[in-house]
């Protein structure tokens, strides 16, 4: 399944929400339609969230079923907070470093994650243990260094940015053992993690999406109608 949504009137929903197989993290800024919407078609829990006393859930937070990273400036309560409604299941940590776009810099299914050459390799160790992944693959993409950004992938597919190489879209592929494809959102945006939220069940993408570039998203990423 897959929707057109946006966030106070914004098509760029992926700075706004996180979503692994189980939780979707939302600004409590949003309305309970869209909250139903965001629940309906990638089949969680939607919890209202903060991070660092902002509403980019989408630019702060990465991850994927097995563990949370969050940023080093999220607040003490909003840690509790989260702690408490996701209980012993995922596991939640924060990584402790300069950076605090997580989710601009790190793209992880269940099986790898790829990471920014920005992040200090000291880092890679505890990204991996909380993820619980095989691999962590670390360099640019395109020669950009904001790799989360440029990516969005569960574990049954991907997409990435077009400015990306036959060679590079080939590491993915390794890494995240899942097929890749090249995408757009939102009339043209080659940043695809602005503009779509994806599971492994669903996904959402910015109401600025053309109609084929929404079938390519949906085809790239195994969804059905």
């Amino acid at each position: 399944m897959i929707e057109y949504m946006n966030v106070h009137g914004n098509p760029n929903i992926g700075v706004y929400i996180f979503a692994n197989n189980s939780i979707a993290l939302v600004p409590p800024t949003i309305t309970e339609k869209d909250k139903k919407k965001i629940a309906d078609i990638l089949d969680v829990e939607v919890i209202d969230v903060k991070i660092a006393d902002m509403i980019i859930n989408g630019v702060m937070v990465a991850g994927n079923d097995k563990g949370l990273l969050l940023p080093r400036i999220v607040k003490p309560e909003e840690y509790d907070s989260l702690r408490e409604y996701i209980g012993d299941k995922i596991r939640l940590e924060i990584l402790e470093i300069r950076q605090t776009a997580l989710g601009n810099l790190i793209a992880a299914n269940n099986y790898g994650a790829f990471v920014s050459p920005t992040i200090d390799k000291s880092a890679i160790e505890k990204i991996k243990q909380v993820l619980g992944v095989e691999t962590v693959y670390q360099r640019h993409l395109a020669d950009i260094p904001t790799v989360g950004s440029m990516i969005v992938v569960t574990n049954r597919g991907g997409v990435v940015h077009p400015g990306v190489s036959d060679e590079e879209i080939k590491v993915l592929g390794n890494v995240f053992r899942v097929e890749f494809a090249t995408a757009t959102v939102n009339f043209g945006l080659y940043f695809v993690k602005a503009g779509l939220v994806a599971n492994d069940k669903g996904a959402l993408v910015g109401d600025e999406t053309t109609g084929p570039e929404l079938m390519r998203i949906q085809q790239a990423l195994r969804l059905g109608g």
